[in-house]
């Protein structure tokens, strides 16, 4: 991860992530594992909202989350909303890198920058196999900064 300090027009997808009193921790401020719940809830959110994506038994092969990390800038807080940016930094054969702005909506603060990677997996041998043709065409045509 960077040094990099984007602004919430850098991310091609947007979603609210609101708040409540008891994400804040001891400390007055949002727990690290509300950013993360920000982050898997935006991305899981795009995959099935917008792509039409299953993960469940019935739908087929899932996309596990093999690698994560947060970059803490600011602090948020209840009853802050967070808006979470959402952008591919990288497609490869059998994975996408998504990176991840948390902004608070009020005034577009950056918060954090995060990073989830997902691998495609076959649901009964759990090996990588091609990120879905579907999947590919709709993260170039709407995630990806030459989209």
């Amino acid at each position: 991860m960077t040094d990099e300090r984007p602004v919430i027009g850098d991310y091609r997808w947007h979603r609210p992530f609101p708040t409540r009193w008891h994400d804040n921790d001891v400390f007055g401020h949002l727990n690290n594992t509300i950013y993360y719940a920000a982050m898997d809830t935006t991305v899981t959110s795009w995959l099935l909202g917008q792509a039409g994506y299953g993960m469940t038994e019935v739908d087929g092969d899932p996309a596990v989350v093999v690698s994560s990390s947060c970059r803490y800038v600011e602090s948020g807080a209840f009853p802050d909303t967070l808006v979470v940016g959402l952008r591919a930094d990288r497609v490869g054969t059998t994975s996408i890198a998504w990176g991840l702005g948390l902004f608070r909506q009020s005034d577009e603060r950056l918060l954090a920058v995060g990073t989830f990677v997902h691998v495609f997996v076959d649901r009964a041998t759990r090996r990588p196999k091609p990120v879905p043709d579907a999947i590919r065409e709709r993260v170039g045509r709407e995630l990806t900064a030459d989209g």
